[in-house]
């Protein structure tokens, strides 16, 4: 292994980016690979020669090459370690090889190097798995895209090179260039990649598109919204990039140790030597024995059990749209025991949509939603957009609207087939009695208690008047995301208690999404603030709590909690920098699985940290009290080694995730 202190972090985006796009490192492209591979082989061929008792001189060169081709990294790291007044395993590794060649068994110690070399490898190529990982997202986006000019003409350039506000032509089959919104056109994209739906999105005027997702059959025109590198799969490359080159306090605090531990065993190899020597020991035996020791006594297993595990997870969740920061928020999700959501953009989409309609005299549900639509249509207000949306579903093209007019709170107006009509706050057109009586009056006292029915149940309701009189009512709900059910379900059976809601919304609304995605403790009503207060007191109960949130009010208590979650799409800038992860996709059930990958990532650690210990701990037992072969101990030590970063690789399959996502 060329460095015990963590695995080499990947190499920044940005140097992935500029390089040469693949999808897998191949093993001989890796130096530390050919230096074992070379090692290895020439190895082989001394072995053979020195049992069957071939030409010592022969036999002595092919062994003093094993230890030029793999042993001259690890020495020349070890010095500039020392250089620097810390004294690197690496080191103690080489002149343990050295030492057993001193004594007469240079077989014993190039079989050292070779595994010293090949566990090196091994762990070159862990770190280009999360690299390609890295390199892998980047390569969804096509390296050049078609831009088209004021006057229509198209140009082929870099995708790097497009900018905000640039017009780019997606043809059949080919892959969308940059995240922007289509203006013109229609076709199905594959966004498989990006969101992990199963099927093709179908897309027109309108519609978000997302680098690196594939086009169908339609061609579409689409105005680019975000440049290269703020583009969604350029983010989640970027941020699970620069968590790969964080460390675990777990991590820190074995490094901590790991310097005064080595100095401690080169005392007891000094001691182990020495003692036996003052009784009378002979020379090569004693110095035999404390090489032995050095190499079964060295931590190398130690420091590599934490950081394999780690950011394998990271690499795998990012590759599934959970950004996670750093190997310490992987540490805290997998901690986190206690679960607060926000409503609005976290459990719910953040739009509203049109859940009910009840007209009011003559004309039914369809005349309904195409009278109020028409009168919306030119408005871009949240709740026009739902209206219009609505109205389409059920087949009605709003009809062209004149003299329109908006008063923000209280409704719009418009001249619909001649006649005024307007939709609003039921408060506001509601708010007098109604000119004249008999049916004028009842009609405006039945939409005044269907509102207030629909406020009761935690609906928007908006009232639809034409020629002033009530021609029904409309209540808008925010969608519950797909899936918001299951995923509470799951983060209530990986934390071992129900999660909460907490939200500023009012009281009715937040009770009804409660009980659609099965929350039973809701809070109501909060500002920023008490949501700050409420997760204090979760913590001060001993809860370690995982807040999941999307808004600017949001961040003060993502701020405060243990773990802190922020949607991706949905949620503010503020949110997603006070977080420790971020769901790329608004798939609230991906941090679930998440969370189950950091806990399969921290039972690994533990799992690996239990193995060295036990190979260390029997193998300096053995050499102590009894004789350990040097071959013996070399495979048991760089053995142990490789078993724990192979163990810690595992969690970079699809399988873990999937594993992870059912559990």
């Amino acid at each position: 292994m060329p460095s015990t202190s963590a695995p080499a972090a990947p190499a920044p985006a940005a140097q992935l980016a500029a390089a040469p796009r693949r999808h897998r490192t191949r093993l001989l492209e890796l130096p530390e690979v050919r230096w074992a591979a070379a090692a290895l082989a020439v190895f082989l061929t001394a072995l053979p020669l020195d049992l069957l008792g071939g030409p010592p001189l022969l036999t002595g060169l092919l062994y003093a090459a094993v230890y030029a081709l793999g042993g001259w990294d690890p020495a020349l790291s070890g010095l500039k370690a020392l250089k620097e007044r810390t004294l690197d395993v690496d080191l103690l590794m080489v002149v343990a090889a050295l030492g057993a060649a001193a004594v007469g068994e240079p077989g014993d110690g190039a079989l050292l190097i070779v595994i010293f070399a090949v566990s090196g490898a091994l762990e070159a190529v862990a770190t280009a798995r999360t690299e390609d990982s890295v390199r892998g997202l980047l390569d969804l986006a096509p390296a050049t895209a078609t831009r088209l000019g004021g006057d229509g003409r198209e140009e082929s350039v870099a995708a790097e090179d497009l900018a905000v506000g640039d017009t780019v032509l997606v043809r059949p089959g080919e892959a969308v260039g940059a995240d922007g919104r289509v203006v013109d056109g229609r076709s199905e994209v594959d966004q498989a990649t990006i969101t992990g739906e199963p099927l093709p999105a179908a897309k027109g005027p309108g519609d978000e598109v997302y680098a690196g997702t594939l086009n169908g059959a339609g061609a579409l025109t689409v105005r680019v919204e975000r440049e290269a590198g703020d583009a969604v799969v350029a983010r989640i490359a970027a941020m699970v990039e620069e968590a790969s080159r964080t460390t675990s306090p777990t991590h820190r605090f074995i490094e901590r140790i790991e310097q005064r531990y080595s100095i401690g065993m080169v005392a007891a190899t000094i001691a182990v030597f020495a003692v036996p020597l003052a009784f009378g020991a002979d020379l090569d035996t004693a110095l035999l024995r404390a090489m032995t020791f050095m190499i079964v006594a060295s931590p190398c297993a130690v420091v590599l059990s934490t950081m394999p595990p780690l950011l394998a997870a990271i690499a795998n969740a990012g590759r599934h749209g959970v950004l996670v920061k750093s190997a310490e928020a992987l540490e805290r999700l997998a901690a986190a025991d206690a679960v607060a959501l926000d409503k609005t953009g976290t459990l719910t989409e953040g739009a509203p949509r049109v859940a009910d309609v009840h007209p009011i005299g003559d004309g039914g549900r369809a005349a309904l939603l195409a009278l109020a639509a028409a009168a919306e249509r030119p408005s871009e207000h949240p709740i026009a957009r739902a209206v219009v949306a609505a109205a389409r579903e059920e087949g009605e093209e709003p009809a062209e609207a004149r003299d329109f007019s908006s008063v923000p709170g209280e409704g719009v107006w418009a001249l619909v087939d001649g006649e005024q009509v307007a939709v609003g706050s039921p408060a506001r057109l509601l708010g007098g009695p109604a000119d004249g009586a008999g049916d004028g009056g009842a009609a405006h006292e039945r939409a005044r208690a269907q509102a207030e029915a629909l406020e009761e149940q935690g609906r928007t309701a908006v009232v639809v008047l034409r020629g002033g009189r009530p021609a029904g009512v409309l209540g808008l709900a925010d969608r519950m995301r797909e899936g918001a059910a299951a995923a509470v379900s799951a983060l209530a059976a990986r934390t071992g208690r129900p999660p909460v809601l907490l939200t500023g919304d009012a009281p009715a609304a937040a009770r009804r999404t409660a009980e659609e995605a099965g929350i039973t403790e809701v809070e109501a009503g909060l500002l920023p603030q008490d949501k700050v207060a409420r997760v204090r007191a979760m913590e001060d109960g001993g809860a370690r709590v995982m807040m999941i949130g999307d808004g600017v009010n949001d961040a003060p208590a993502l701020a405060a909690a243990h773990t802190a979650v922020a949607m991706g799409r949905s949620g503010s800038d503020l949110s997603r920098r006070t977080a420790d992860a971020v769901v790329v996709r608004d798939e609230l059930d991906a941090v679930a699985a998440a969370a189950s990958l950091a806990r399969r990532a921290r039972r690994l650690v533990l799992q690996n940290l239990v193995i060295a210990g036990v190979f260390i701990t029997a193998l300096v037992a053995w050499d102590l009290f009894g004789h350990l072969p040097m071959p013996l101990a070399v495979a048991g030590h760089e053995g142990s080694t490789v078993i724990v970063a192979l163990n810690g690789l595992r969690l970079l399959g699809e399988g873990a995730w999937r594993r992870a996502a059912s559990a």
